[in-house]
């Protein structure tokens, strides 16, 4: 029992990092009531946590190269529980996206160094059981999120859904310091210090400009300095990359379809698959008035066919090349959010269930496969890179996904609040109804129009997921044609020891969830 210590270490770490991600969803609108916030902040309580986690990822692997990957994932796990604890006393939304940010930092510096701790700890037969658990936990984590979230914020508060952490890192920090050996370092390697900024200054740009254009619309100047400044950051972060001779991501990688196929599926991946998630759980409370624990219930077909079909194509699909699953299933996660259209004003959570189970099993198909596909699609020497870039574009995939669904939520809605011709100011309501408070919005209403707002009001919310749910679905269909047209077989062949083979030391990459 003893030498499984380690592994309980990083995925207790690993556990707690994937549920922050899906947990706040659920608590969002209770976060909204307690703490006063506007509809930005409640989209930058969930992005500004998974951007600071991708935006970071490969710089982080980069430092446990150079430091050691046990003292960079005690140290993560360290600051998280402090960012955990900040968030829980936060007094106003400008303070719990400040440690929501300090969170995501130590959330990435336990994410980055998960594989090379494994591999660094593990050896043959066990590094292959280690590497099964840790992925089993994974995917437990993701279904785990909405339900857990949903008790604490209904039977204690929401504040809970960051306090819980704190046992569990202790726990954590506990066993890594008396049981994680460290694999070897590089000290001779330099961190990407400039390319770090001006990659994670670009994200930041883009996440604001999507979030300024779901507000202030597409063509407003402060959305086109946004865009702008975006274009500027990443033409910076290019010229810094072609000039390092340690650069955080090789750009020549992009110039294989394979590798850059690859990227582009998991941005879309995560986007497609999971942003609107957030909105589903919004819309559940405050449109169909579900608790909160319902709302995480509404979830977990999604999760649980994404768990079951994980397992299932590991087992049969192992001997398939990799661009087929991960093709086929994000044409699945299309196929399943475009049936997810059927969502009307008078409907309820069992209208998108066809859906969730077709996108759980494209998910499943797809996920465990990401990672390792690129790793495989990428040089020898360029493997950890490869697969930290995975990561990094998927998760960057979901913190972009947020404000886009969100503008194209609000836009909707405020389209039919228009047409109704009961709402003073049309635009100021729906960021009420997108943001979880359509009962402040139909307040504005004169008393005798009520019953009829509150008609527009669900109809105008069911028809804003229809639109997102569309661009969703239509995206993933394009990434899949895109991966089957352009991801070569003989690039993308994973070797059926990746895990074993695992260079101690050299892997930064992080499996796909």
């Amino acid at each position: 029992m003893r030498k499984w210590m380690p592994l309980l270490a990083v995925c207790l770490g690993t556990f707690m990092l994937l549920v922050d991600v899906t947990i706040v969803s659920v608590a969002l609108p209770s976060m909204t009531d307690s703490l006063d916030t506007s509809f930005t902040s409640l989209q930058w309580v969930v992005d500004v946590y998974v951007l600071v986690l991708a935006a970071l990822l490969m710089a982080l692997g980069s430092l446990s190269d150079i430091k050691g990957s046990r003292r960079v994932y005690l140290a993560g796990l360290a600051v998280f529980a402090a960012a955990s604890l900040a968030c829980g006393l936060a007094g106003s939304s400008e303070m719990l996206i400040a440690a929501r940010a300090v969170q995501g930092l130590g959330a990435s510096a336990m994410f980055a160094t998960n594989t090379a701790l494994l591999a660094g700890n593990y050896e043959g037969r066990d590094r292959g059981i280690a590497f099964g658990l840790w992925g089993a936990v994974n995917g437990a984590a993701a279904a785990a999120g909405p339900i857990i979230g949903g008790l604490l914020t209904e039977h204690l508060d929401w504040r809970w859904i960051f306090l819980v952490n704190l046992p569990v890192a202790a726990v954590a920090l506990f066993l890594g310091v008396k049981h994680l050996a460290g694999p070897a370092t590089r000290p001779q390697s330099r961190l990407d210090l400039p390319g770090t900024l001006t990659f994670t200054l670009g994200s930041t740009l883009l996440i604001y400009g999507l979030i300024r254009a779901g507000e202030d619309g597409w063509t407003a100047t402060g959305t086109l300095l946004l865009f702008g400044g975006t274009v500027v950051a990443l033409l910076l972060f290019v010229l810094v990359e072609r000039g390092r001779r340690d650069p955080m991501l090789d750009l020549s990688l992009m110039r294989s379809p394979s590798f850059g196929g690859l990227m582009f599926g998991a941005a879309v991946f995560s986007a497609a698959a999971f942003a609107n998630l957030v909105f589903v759980s919004v819309w559940a409370q405050s449109v169909l008035d579900y608790s909160p624990v319902k709302a995480g219930l509404i979830l977990t077909p999604l999760s649980g066919m994404s768990f079951v079909a994980a397992g299932l194509a590991g087992r049969f699909l192992s001997n398939v090349p990799p661009h087929i699953p991960i093709g086929g299933g994000l044409l699945l996660i299309g196929g399943g959010t475009l049936l997810e259209m059927t969502v009307t004003g008078s409907s309820g959570w069992i209208a998108l269930l066809p859906g969730f189970i077709v996108t759980g099993i494209g998910v499943g198909i797809a996920s465990p496969i990401l990672a390792s596909a690129a790793l495989a699609s990428a040089p020898a020497d360029r493997a950890g890179m490869a697969g930290g870039a995975a990561n990094t574009f998927r998760q960057l995939g979901f913190a972009l996904g947020i404000p886009a669904v969100a503008a194209i939520i609000s836009a909707t809605v405020a389209t039919r609040l228009t047409d109704s011709g009961l709402f003073r100011d049309a635009d100021e309501a729906a960021g009420l109804v997108t943001a979880g408070q359509p009962s402040a919005a139909i307040a504005e209403v004169s008393a005798g129009a009520r019953d009829a707002a509150g008609n527009v009001v669900e109809d105008a919310y069911a028809a804003g997921l229809d639109q997102a749910f569309l661009a969703s679905g239509v995206a993933a269909l394009l990434a899949g044609v895109l991966v089957l047209l352009v991801v070569r077989p003989s690039a993308a062949a994973v070797p059926a020891q990746t895990a074993d083979a695992a260079p101690i030391g050299e892997d930064r990459a992080v499996k796909a969830v």
